[in-house]
């Protein structure tokens, strides 16, 4: 009886979901509180998910902790580049991406949001990963041996006093899990690796110390990046991106933001970048529309800044307060874009909720 209730509930599975496509069509952004898998993601494998780095970085590691608790578990794929990796997932060579957005200590990674102007991807999720450096070395190598320590820049100014304290030569290298490699193969007694703790066991590396880091608060925002934009469920914490250009007049910054604080909305971030990498393609604003928009408010100029702003904040998308926000902000923006709206996930906090586009969205069944 369970195997053909099974079966006839699969062939409804399609005839449920027509109204659900009907109002996705009408709709940017599809609610996922009452979801129904297609009958392809009930063969479909383990969901791809692109990453800068090599294996055993720390942004492969952001990977496997983010689709933990996933049911359908998660392939990591590496690319050697940040363009590389959103490139993959916007050629579906990878269902997602994963990248980092900021680090707590090591401030904004401009590569990662300029890289957003000139790719049309969704933001689905954050994830806040703990970096916990490890000193690593080939098995064997002793302390007093010692002589110079290689990692990524960053992950050296982020471990100074320690290395410092122990009187060895910090030694720059592109990668942390990149260090680890080259460490290995050409085998160098003299040089330790400052790296997380998949990179020693991908390698074969020995940890002869774990925590290192001069300052423990040392969070990185990654952003789980896709094709296809989802909405979390209304009862969720939700934040939402914006990308947006403004014309160039007095006081149009204030009034921008002043539509959300109108609405109560909570700015979580506020990050500018230059414009000019923004491709024409890829706007949703069209002239037509800046032309209306300088008619509703005469005191705009006629030319563009020469910025774009990010912004963060506290919303849903689906909550009337932001889709009248934005509508407010159209009037000061030619130029404005959803980057995405995602559960929340605070900074040593409990993981949130996973909301994936429909093709992997197993954690309903």
């Amino acid at each position: 009886f369970f195997r053909a209730r099974t079966l006839w509930d699969s062939l409804l599975c399609p005839l449920r979901a027509l109204p659900l496509l009907s109002r996705a069509m009408q709709q940017p952004y599809l609610n996922i509180s009452c979801r129904v898998p297609s009958a392809s993601s009930l063969v479909k494998g383990p969901p791809t998910v692109a990453y800068q780095g090599v294996p055993g970085a720390y942004s492969e590691m952001a990977v496997q902790e983010l689709f933990s608790s996933y049911p359908g578990g998660v392939r990591p794929v590496p690319r050697e580049s940040f363009p590389a990796a959103f490139g993959a997932v916007e050629k579906a060579e990878v269902d997602y991406g994963l990248l980092p957005f900021e680090n707590t200590l090591g401030g904004s990674i401009h590569a990662s949001y300029d890289l957003c102007m000139s790719h049309n991807l969704h933001v689905i999720a954050e994830h806040q990963f703990r970096v916990r450096h490890c000193l690593m070395v080939v098995p064997g190598v002793t302390r007093d041996k010692i002589r110079k320590v290689t990692s990524h820049s960053q992950a050296l100014a982020q471990c100074e006093w320690y290395i410092r304290k122990n009187g060895w030569e910090p030694e720059p290298a592109y990668d942390t899990a990149g260090s680890a490699k080259i460490v290995k193969e050409k085998n160098l007694l003299d040089t330790a690796v400052i790296a997380g703790e998949s990179a020693a066991s991908t390698y074969g590396l020995e940890i002869l110390d774990s925590g290192i880091e001069d300052n423990s608060n040392n969070f990185t925002r990654f952003l789980l990046l896709s094709r296809d934009a989802v909405t979390p469920a209304p009862h969720l914490a939700a934040k939402t991106s914006v990308m947006f250009s403004l014309v160039d007049a007095p006081g149009v910054l204030f009034k921008a933001l002043g539509c959300f604080a109108l609405r109560d909305i909570d700015l979580l971030k506020i990050e500018s970048r230059p414009s000019k990498n923004i491709p024409v393609e890829f706007r949703e604003t069209s002239p037509v529309e800046a032309k209306s928009a300088r008619a509703r408010s005469p005191s705009l100029g006629n030319r563009l800044s020469q910025v774009v702003f990010y912004v963060d904040f506290l919303a849903n998308t689906v909550e009337e307060r932001t889709s009248n926000a934005l509508r407010h902000l159209r009037e000061f923006a030619p130029y404005l874009r959803v980057l995405g709206c995602y559960p929340v996930s605070p900074a040593g906090g409990p993981s949130s909720p996973l909301v994936l586009p429909r093709e992997h969205d197993m954690a309903s069944l």
